[in-house]
């Protein structure tokens, strides 16, 4: 199996290519559905099936499956980027000095490719003694709001779960991540001529300039817990008393605790009157619960014997950054992340993927698995 994979470099390249070249932000379904569309027709021509769930407003759901039942693995990756369409005609796939460039190429077309690969090697050697599921999900770069609950449902029983975002820098894994969550702070106040009837009014504007300060306040960079107002907007006129006023807010921490926390001061601020007249609502867009250390362990110590085999030395990372495997790991699934090819620069025209990273990754991840098909 290692043997076939050290063979498949050109091959993943070619298919990376393929992937990098077609847009896929997230609100683009028709381009999202593309880079799906893609994968399905290689791995049936690899002999693997493949299962489309067709979603209404965001991509659909593509599971590609080898064997059926409850303990599966599953190999988590997501098929969106965060540029716009139209990025592949100014700056499309290209390569020089052993790197990869291209929007979106190491987050994450070159994870879709190394679990491809590996789903592919693992099925020409007849699979494992349990189910093993590739799942390509379509909105993680704008916080799953509508994969959440089709992750949950496939990896529901799961035994472990590998999410093939980009190896760090050093070569390192993702074994711990914060969670974080964007919500909407509304606030309604009373119109008034700011010159003839100034009193007679109620700016939601005041209102709201006063509740960023207390949400601000919530930072604690010794706990990892930060806030940040990052869109405001309102008001009608200049010389009208601003009836309503909006605030997009970011929000991070480490653990659920600090969630349940900091969600609960966040209500508390959004219930409390500034201003007489004014009130506010407070609604929470999209969220990632965080990756916690204990629930990577087990698997990292596994994934350290397979790469030592192969020759490499591998350790564990936290990042500030979410994704999904907060939510694979808060269902009490093991999960390891970062366990894609090595790249850098992510959401930048600077991204890019270390070419030489691709085959290792895989067999490492592939002896993982017949690792835990031994246990």
């Amino acid at each position: 199996m290692t043997e076939w994979l050290a063979e498949q470099q050109e091959a993943m390249r070619a298919l990376l290519a393929l992937l990098v070249d077609i847009d896929s932000h997230s609100h683009d379904k028709a381009g999202v559905d593309s880079v799906g569309e893609a994968i399905s027709d290689w791995c049936k021509a690899m002999g693997i099936e493949v299962r489309r769930t067709p979603r209404p407003r965001f991509g659909d759901l593509f599971e590609a499956c080898l064997g059926e039942g409850e303990g599966a693995v599953v190999l988590l990756g997501h098929r969106d980027t965060v540029f716009p369409t139209g990025t592949v005609a100014e700056r499309s796939y290209e390569e020089h000095d052993g790197m990869a460039f291209g929007p979106g190429v190491a987050d994450m077309k070159g994870g879709l490719v190394m679990n491809l690969f590996v789903l592919a090697a693992l099925a020409r050697t007849g699979g494992l003694a349990f189910p093993l599921k590739a799942v390509f999900t379509a909105d993680e770069e704008i916080g799953s709001p509508d994969g959440k609950a089709l992750i949950e449902a496939a990896v529901r029983h799961a035994r472990a779960v590998f999410n093939a975002e980009p190896g760090r820098v050093s070569g390192n894994l993702v074994t711990a991540r914060k969670g974080g969550a964007s919500l909407v702070l509304e606030v309604s106040g009373r119109a008034a001529h700011s010159g003839v009837s100034h009193a007679d009014g109620a700016s939601a504007i005041e209102a709201l300039a006063r509740k960023i300060q207390r949400i601000h306040a919530l930072t604690d960079y010794d706990t990892g817990v930060t806030t940040n107002v990052g869109v405001i907007e309102g008001g009608t006129s200049s010389n009208t008393v601003a009836p309503w006023a909006r605030a997009r807010i970011d929000t991070r921490f480490v653990t659920s605790e600090q969630r349940e926390a900091l969600f609960a001061a966040l209500e508390e601020i959004a219930a409390r009157e500034e201003l007489p007249g004014t009130q506010a609502t407070l609604t929470q867009v999209s969220g990632f619960l965080p990756l916690e250390r204990e629930m990577s362990e087990a698997l990292l110590a596994r994934y350290q014997r397979s790469a030592a085999e192969l020759g490499f030395e591998v350790e564990g990372e936290f990042t500030g950054g979410c994704s999904d495997a907060g939510t694979t790991a808060s269902l009490g699934i093991p999960t390891l992340c970062g366990t894609g090819p090595v790249g850098a620069l992510m959401h930048t025209e600077r991204e890019y993927l270390l070419l030489s990273s691709l085959v290792p990754r895989a067999q490492a991840l592939a002896l993982t698995l017949l690792d835990l098909d031994e246990a």
